[in-house]
């Protein structure tokens, strides 16, 4: 039977939510799992060492690490290295884990032999009536796609899950996760997993709730990141690593077209077909996501927030790598949150 863990948290400036997460962790309701937390922090200027230092000396299990490279993969990465645990459990300090969380990622793997990594569903939990508005759109497959850690759904084999629970066995063989990428590295993991012939699990038992920063400049930067970075990941493995990754690029492609239909009548009707049936859905998938009617524009907009940030950027990745074949820009690597 599984019944240890290492919990690895990459941490950055997260004064006002780090101490609910470790005690998430600290208060599960299996008391013969042993665990060790591994809180890596990158250089917090806030509160948030004084916090964790304040915690050690009350929590044995809980174990804090130094990055000064800031970046989140080599924190986890180091994270990982540190422990010595069968079952490795990724969490973000802005995260707080359901009571049973650590036992149903264990009974999971166990369950699942040929399950190199699980995961669930996550709740998104809203401070502000702008990530209120954020969170509905993130939690509809019209905002992203069948990503189910977001949108929920049956328990089955996925591409991807986020706070995955890892066979450390699984990593020994495929390496740990890539120290180059500022975005998508758990992405670019799990399909390095699928790739060498191992299988996820999604388990919408697995839970944990996470804290929806309500600010749409973030989320148009952190979309734009995504899509850029998916373009390094696939120009690194020389493929598209998932097929929904190629619409939001294609839609603002579409857009940027309307030139055409100003010359071109029948592509005229085409793009005003297009668009209407666009719009028709961005209100209809609203209408889903909340039956307050105030709700619907704003959610509109975060869809749109969605899918033109993260083709913008996906389209700015493929000049970049693949027809000027240069590296990630500076300004790229900087933090959205």
């Amino acid at each position: 039977m599984l019944a240890n863990a290492d919990i690895v948290i990459p941490c950055l400036n997260e004064e006002d939510y780090i101490e609910r997460c470790v005690r998430s962790l600290v208060n599960q309701s299996q008391p013969k799992i042993v665990i060790k937390i591994w809180v890596v922090d990158g250089g917090s200027s806030d509160g948030t060492l004084s916090i964790l230092n304040k915690l050690q000396a009350e929590i044995p299990e809980l174990n804090v690490l130094h990055n000064p490279e800031k970046f989140t993969p080599i924190s986890m990465n180091m994270g990982i290295e540190a422990g010595e645990a069968d079952t490795i459990i990724i969490l973000g300090a802005h995260a707080e884990a359901a009571p049973d969380f650590v036992q149903q990622n264990l009974n999971t793997l166990e369950k699942f032999n040929d399950a190199a990594c699980v995961g669930g569903v996550i709740e998104n939990i809203d401070e502000n009536r702008s990530s209120e508005l954020i969170s509905k759109a993130m939690s509809s497959p019209f905002g992203v796609g069948n990503a189910t850690f977001r949108t929920g759904g049956e328990a089955g084999w996925v591409d991807t899950v986020a706070f995955g629970a890892y066979r450390r066995a699984i990593l020994n063989e495929v390496g740990l996760f890539d120290e180059s990428l500022v975005r998508n590295q758990d992405d670019e993991l799990n399909y390095r997993i699928t790739r060498n012939g191992h299988k996820i699990r999604f388990n919408p038992a697995i839970q944990s709730r996470y804290f929806v920063r309500g600010s749409f400049s973030k989320l148009k930067k952190q979309y734009q990141q995504y899509g850029y970075w998916k373009v390094y990941v696939n120009q690194k493995w020389k493929t598209v690593t998932t097929l929904r990754q190629l619409f939001p690029a294609a839609f603002v492609a579409f857009l940027f077209s309307i030139f055409l239909a100003l010359f071109i009548p029948p592509y005229a009707f085409l793009y005003g077909v297009v668009i209407g049936a666009y719009l028709l859905l961005s209100f209809t998938f609203a209408m889903r996501s909340s039956q307050k009617m105030n709700d619907v524009p704003g959610i509109m907009r975060c869809f749109f927030i969605l899918h033109f940030y993260y083709g913008w950027g996906y389209l700015e990745g493929l000049v970049r790598f693949m027809l000027l074949r240069k590296p990630p820009k500076t300004a790229s690597t900087s933090l959205s949150r």
